[in-house]
């Protein structure tokens, strides 16, 4: 005969779940979280004197960081930037998954930190990955409850921040460009030429729609505009219209028909990514080992700027919040823009002043020199 489960543990799938009815609790419904029996069982036993110490004594039942992580990406499946999240949490669980949330503070964030400097992350990095797990915590304080009525955490910690050198905007002279691009696999390049005759944000390019395309036929021309909605939402929260230089026409017109949905593809599928290995080895070969992807976009501002282009039409192109309702434009509007967006199709000479790094820095944050 085979092993008898204990009552109220049944399978769904290849794991393990709780469905357990308790007089003067409520019912008991929660994955055990593994495909093994005797792991469920044992589980079921510590959940089983949770809610008895937590019935008799009003005792806060215990949660580790992994299982709050999981509630978290369970409730929010249609949130954008959701990717984020999964990210911070993979890099996190190691050194976190198993502690209690009240056990979880700056110190035993030590060991996680070391492990992310090791890797070579920047301090940039290392926060947005904080901020995600300073997001669960606070939610575990002020929103989540036990059926006891008791919330998850009785009150989230204070998380530092890292300290580190900010990261300072590199444009791209002519010449830089001309060897990073080259170096680019076709559907990267594309995609950036794209983002230097724009100053479009990543994901305002991989996830650029055909839907979102606006005819201008005053102008013999289209636009796109960006929405801020369930399907999309800009940084700022606020519609945003892309308006096309003659470089950035050409690139959308060669990727015409390539696929229903979506602007930018490879291999038929929508581009999932830009700072992958083909950026990374093109940029180390072109001799430009520390430019970001962002610094595409750095590049259109900065050549806005050298061809005179007004602060106000600046913030537009750039698609920044401003008092102005964007996408209210007219033809005579959109005409100026269009005039100042293909001021940067002219290859002007544009020395980019920068300060020499010291000497005595690591290699990797090192900038390139003046040119």
């Amino acid at each position: 005969m085979g092993r008898r489960k204990s009552p109220g543990l049944y399978k769904r799938g290849q794991i393990w779940w709780i469905d357990k009815s308790i007089k003067g609790y409520g019912r008991l419904a929660e994955s055990c979280g593994t495909r093994d029996l005797g792991e469920a069982e044992r589980y079921l036993t510590h959940r089983l004197e949770e809610v008895r110490r937590a019935m008799v004594y009003g005792i806060r039942p215990t949660r580790t960081f992994k299982q709050a992580a999981i509630k978290y990406l369970e409730d929010n499946q249609h949130k954008k930037g959701l990717e984020r999240y999964i990210w911070a949490f993979h890099r996190a669980m190691p050194h976190i998954g198993d502690l209690r949330l009240d056990r979880i503070h700056n110190d035993s964030l030590a060991k996680y930190r070391r492990a992310r400097r090791a890797d070579g992350a920047a301090a940039g990095t290392i926060n947005k990955e904080l901020s995600c797990i300073r997001r669960v915590l606070n939610l575990a304080a002020r929103v989540w409850r036990h059926d006891n009525g008791m919330s998850w955490l009785d009150a989230p910690p204070l998380i530092e921040m890292e300290q580190g050198p900010a990261r300072k905007p590199y444009p791209l002279s002519w010449e830089e460009q001309d060897r990073l691009f080259r170096e680019l696999p076709a559907h990267l390049q594309r995609i950036a030429l794209y983002k230097v005759n724009t100053g479009c944000r990543k994901q305002e390019v991989l996830q650029l729609r055909w839907s979102w395309e606006v005819k201008v036929p005053e102008l013999e021309t289209s636009v796109f505009i960006l929405p801020s909605n369930d399907q999309f939402q800009t940084k700022n929260s606020q519609e945003r219209v892309v308006v096309l230089n003659s470089i950035a026409r050409r690139v959308i017109d060669e990727q015409r028909g390539k696929h229903a949905e979506f602007v930018f593809t490879y291999r038929g599928r929508p581009t999932k990514s830009i700072l992958n290995s083909g950026w990374k080895d093109a940029r180390t070969r072109a001799g430009l080992p520390n430019v970001r992807v962002h610094d595409l976009r750095h590049t259109f501002g900065h050549r806005l700027r050298a061809a005179g282009v007004s602060f106000e039409d600046r913030q537009d192109l750039l698609g920044h919040k401003s008092d102005r309702i964007t996408t209210h434009y007219s033809a005579p509007d959109i005409a100026r823009l269009l005039e100042a967006a293909e001021s940067v199709c002219e290859r002007r000479p544009n020395t980019v002043l920068r300060i020499a790094p010291p000497t005595n820095l690591p290699q990797s944050r090192q900038s390139t020199k003046a040119v």
